[in-house]
């Protein structure tokens, strides 16, 4: 009866690191195309440039061996970012500026209509 318990117990721990890690990859990869967007422009002309000089080295497989590697850097920014993130205990519930990851409204102030002053007494 134990082992079964504790195994259980393990399964949650697993599928909550787990979802923890995918929300924090995808949290991180949003940010790094919206807000990142002048690192991708930085990336994009070293790839250019490291292209021409490989060209001559490498003629059919220039393109490819940079291109690759620029993806290859991206992906690993944001996957060890996210073990990182996980890795520390930070869930993205806990984090105070992802209310749109989570579908909570931050709305300080209600709405108060015009109508309401007219309206509100009566019952």
């Amino acid at each position: 009866m134990q082992l079964v318990q504790n195994n259980t117990w393990k399964k949650n721990i697993y599928l909550a690191l787990t979802k923890s890690f995918l929300l924090w990859s995808f949290t991180l990869a949003v940010c790094l195309l919206v807000v990142g967007f002048p690192i991708q422009v930085i990336f994009a002309t070293v790839g250019i440039l490291a292209t021409v000089v490989l060209q001559a080295l490498l003629p059919s497989s220039a393109v490819l061996l940079v291109v690759s590697s620029v993806v290859a850097l991206n992906s690993l920014i944001v996957f060890v970012g996210a073990i990182i993130l996980t890795a520390k205990g930070i869930h993205p519930q806990e984090v105070s500026w992802l209310h749109w990851l989570h579908g909570q409204d931050s709305s300080v102030n209600d709405p108060v209509y015009a109508s309401c002053p007219l309206t509100c007494s009566l019952h």
